[in-house]
């Protein structure tokens, strides 16, 4: 019995919040057990994970990036509006350069320019915005290319190729972030930046890596996206940022950085997935999910705050 209470007090929270969810709502739909919900679920999952998987390395790091859905926008109208003239390979390349080019700005300016991520990365936000805008001419963009659109909707064995990503590069993800000279450092900036300086660790380097690799997952998000979808819009991703956010968070990184894993995020994306899916099949309106994403987001908030004075004394 004893041994049983001390593996259940390893098993980290986010997994006791996901078996909770699982069952609350298998006993209210009965077709939330389905495969094909389970296999919906997957597919919806799947961008917003990819994107967290980035945002992850930043959040460790001490810092976010508030632009990631708007980066998503471009690279998914970028890649649409090359397809036919450059050809689908050439585009999806296009789409995701687009996205590093902006996560190198931000770099720049937050490590070179010293200037608050937060400012910086609401700036880009609202100005990349204006260029998908400017892009589109305030219209969607459809892109017919079926090859273009295997990429977003074709299975393997029944799971889908986006989700497959998603796994693959949650894997990568945590290698890098456990094994990797990168990923202890990045661990080590946002624990305590001073002191990661006064050990001779490259601080600006491994903040712009890291901001690279966040707008770069978001550019996948977007070719993704766009190639699901086999359009893009001018709207696409406005609340990205904000669920991105509470998934790595309620996944167990700390706000502060310095703490956090990509299999916590994995489990935060599938528990948020999740709620929504169950939400939809209860027949939620639209504005009580919109309600519920924000205590959502004030909820994990709110105990990140508690550990972190919980640390703190």
């Amino acid at each position: 019995m004893r041994n049983t209470i001390k593996n259940i007090k390893r098993i980290e929270p986010i997994w006791l919040i996901l078996v909770s969810c699982v069952i609350l709502f298998s006993f209210l739909s009965r077709e939330f057990l389905s495969l094909r919900n389970i296999i919906n679920i997957l597919l919806q999952i799947s961008v917003t994970g990819i994107i967290a998987l980035g945002m992850t390395f930043l959040m460790i790091s001490g810092a976010f990036d508030l632009s990631v859905g708007s980066v998503m926008a471009l690279s998914a109208v970028v890649t649409v509006i090359s397809v036919p003239s450059m050809g689908v390979g050439a585009a999806i390349v296009m789409g995701i350069f687009s996205g590093l080019a902006v996560g190198i700005l931000n770099g720049f300016f937050v490590v070179k320019g010293e200037i608050n991520a937060f400012i910086t990365t609401l700036g880009s936000m609202f100005g990349i915005r204006g260029i998908v805008y400017m892009l589109t001419r305030e219209h969607p963009v459809i892109c017919l290319n079926e090859n273009f659109q295997i990429l977003g909707n074709e299975e393997f064995l029944y799971i889908p190729i986006p989700f497959l990503i998603f796994l693959g590069l949650a894997v990568v993800t945590d290698f890098v972030l456990r094994k990797t000279i990168h990923g202890r450092n990045s661990y080590a900036i946002g624990g305590n930046k001073e002191a990661a300086r006064n050990v001779g660790i490259p601080i600006n380097k491994h903040l712009m890596i890291n901001f690279i690799i966040c707008s770069f997952t978001a550019a996948i998000g977007g070719v993704i996206n766009a190639s699901r979808m086999g359009s893009a819009t001018p709207i696409l991703g406005r609340d990205t940022a904000i669920k991105v956010i509470s998934a790595v968070i309620l996944g167990g990184t700390r706000l502060k950085g310095g703490y956090g894993s990509a299999l916590g995020t994995v489990g935060g994306v599938l528990v948020l997935g999740i709620i929504q899916n169950g939400l939809n099949q209860l027949n939620v309106q639209v504005y009580y999910q919109i309600l519920i994403d924000g205590l959502i987001l004030i909820f994990v908030i709110y105990i990140d705050s508690k550990v972190d004075k919980f640390c703190k004394e």
